[in-house]
């Protein structure tokens, strides 16, 4: 089951028919620990629709914060060791990837959030832009997993490669953060082998790709999610970012006027544009 936010109402999909819900209010519906067994009875008392324009959908998000996990997949960290090395900070992304607290920031507030098709930013003053597609996890205020979205965590390399001090300018600002195209619902974790993958296009052709699996994550969402919860409330529920195992070499940055595809199996497909924030 997809649930889909739309500027009115939400949208569920459901073995390929879609049922239109305009009187659904997409912040109370996913706070919801039995979000799985409303929205199936609601499915149950009603008919399929024509699917919804594109231009329709929302980022799947109301009033949750965004967080983020960094260094879980082996590649990731040996990226951010050589890129904070100069700074002296080589070191504490292998220190962290080995022990058993994570390493948990806070990513971005509902407005900084850009939805499927709209543009996510690069900083004017970063030499160096890469996205991150990562597996994000819708959880409750309880702390329930109960479902799943692509998440894009912008980031500015060369920002938190210069101190890593530096790391909320390089992971905060407006437009830094892509969510979508929907939340898989579903109360069983996503398989090991799926797949995430990464393709950007510059001018119509190929300018990257990459992919990874869940398989190649240090840490289960579980523990990450038990790890943000310590000591931290959190009223309307989050979303938490996983981490990403696909880099782009260091030659590579993103520029105005490029598309970010991310594609998570069993989710969908995750696009937008790039450009300079304001």
């Amino acid at each position: 089951m997809k649930l889909y936010r739309k500027r009115t109402g939400c949208a569920v999909e459901v073995d390929g028919s879609c049922y239109h819900f305009p009187d659904m209010d997409f912040s109370a519906i996913s706070t919801r620990a039995d979000m799985a067994a409303v929205l199936a009875a609601r499915v149950g008392r009603s008919e399929p629709g024509d699917w919804p324009n594109p231009s329709e959908l929302l980022a799947p998000i109301a009033s949750q914060e965004v967080w983020a996990a960094g260094v879980t997949y082996y590649r990731s960290r040996t990226a951010r060791m050589e890129e904070s090395q100069s700074a002296g900070g080589g070191s504490f992304y292998d220190r962290v990837y080995s022990a058993d607290r994570p390493e948990l920031f806070f990513k971005a507030t509902p407005h900084r959030v850009s939805g499927p098709g709209q543009a996510v930013a690069i900083r004017a003053d970063s030499s160096w832009n890469v996205p991150e597609p990562e597996l994000a996890l819708l959880v409750t205020p309880t702390g329930k997993i109960t479902g799943y979205t692509i998440g894009n965590d912008m980031s500015s390399r060369s920002i938190e490669g210069e101190n890593p001090l530096y790391l909320p300018q390089a992971k905060v600002y407006d437009a830094c953060c892509g969510l979508g195209p929907c939340v898989y619902v579903t109360s069983k974790p996503l398989p090991a082998p799926t797949r995430i993958e990464l393709s950007i296009t510059r001018g119509g052709k190929p300018a990257f790709t990459g992919q990874t699996s869940l398989a190649e994550m240090k840490r289960t969402p579980e523990a990450l999610v038990s790890y943000l919860f310590r000591h931290n409330s959190f009223p309307h529920g989050c979303i938490l970012l996983t981490g990403t195992g696909i880099v782009p070499p260091d030659s590579f940055t993103l520029e105005p006027g490029d598309e970010i595809r991310i594609a998570i199996e069993g989710i969908g497909t995750l696009t937008n544009t790039v450009q300079t924030a304001n």
